[in-house]
């Protein structure tokens, strides 16, 4: 069942919007987890007004979260929407998938869902400028880890991945946030873990494969893996943005960071040719 639902039914928040962005909810099924899975669509101002073609941002959600957190709690999220000229789609990932598709559960199919199923219903239903140099994918903590994680995976088909204070490396974590759920348990499947990382991840890239940015508060629990990341890449002669400021894993903190994260990408896609002022 694919449909639209009533932004009010499905968020269960109130948004009072001071600026134009439409908010939206949709069912897209997943045919590898056979049900329906609902995602957040915003589009733009602009979108309504022409029939131009527009870039799009996959924005994940952390742990414990679900598809309406970053319309909720992120009101500069929707404000970079328009003034950037993006679309942005929010997809429900569970509340502790990682954005894997288990090796240990077959009901847990979030990398072959966000990277492949969320996209071609998008593509297929909005003008979306149908190119992986204008397709990227963010997220916070959790998120951020997919983010990269899915973006390095599928290099071929997304062009930018960004993150906020993204788990980019939970293996110091073994006990938190129900990974063992979805991979096993630690002690009996380090290298299974450490292969779903996305520190592990960065030694496949080659400089030039993906745009990649991402950044960490300074009081987050995250910071040192963020920090060894950082140092793989520069190591690798990768190419990325990285950038530490005060902050603490919350809201306020990604409420910040999406207009950095989110101007990173106006650049990349301008830089491809989308138009500076759509």
């Amino acid at each position: 069942m694919k449909k639209m639902l009533s932004i009010a039914a499905c968020l269960m928040v109130s948004i009072s919007l001071s600026f134009a962005a439409k908010v939206d909810t949709v069912l897209i099924h997943s045919a590898s987890m056979n049900k329906d899975i609902r995602c957040v669509v915003v589009l733009p101002d602009s979108y309504t007004n022409t029939a131009q073609t527009y870039p799009v941002l996959y924005l994940l959600h952390g742990y414990s979260g679900n598809y309406a957190n970053w319309v909720k709690n992120a009101p500069d999220f929707l404000k970079c929407v328009d003034s950037f000229g993006i679309i942005g789609i929010c997809p429900d990932g569970h509340y502790n998938s990682w954005y894997f598709d288990s090796p240990i559960d077959s009901s847990v199919k979030y990398e072959t869902f966000v990277s492949k199923e969320v996209p071609a219903y998008v593509d297929s239903h909005y003008r979306t400028k149908k190119d992986r140099r204008f397709r990227a994918l963010g997220g916070l903590s959790m998120g951020g880890h997919g983010a990269l994680y899915l973006g390095i995976l599928h290099k071929d088909f997304f062009g930018a991945a960004v993150s906020m204070s993204g788990g980019v490396d939970f293996t110091p974590f073994p006990k938190n946030w129900d990974i063992a759920k979805v991979l096993g348990p630690y002690d009996q499947n380090k290298e299974r873990w450490q292969r779903h990382t996305a520190q592990y991840l960065a030694g496949t890239l080659k400089n030039g494969d993906l745009a990649i940015s991402f950044e960490c508060g300074t009081g987050d629990f995250f910071l040192g893996v963020n920090r060894a990341l950082h140092l793989k890449l520069t190591n690798l002669k990768i190419d990325h943005d990285y950038a530490e400021r005060p902050g603490q894993h919350n809201w306020a903190y990604w409420n910040n960071a999406i207009n950095y994260q989110m101007l990173f990408l106006h650049r990349f896609f301008v830089k491809n040719g989308q138009e500076p002022n759509s």
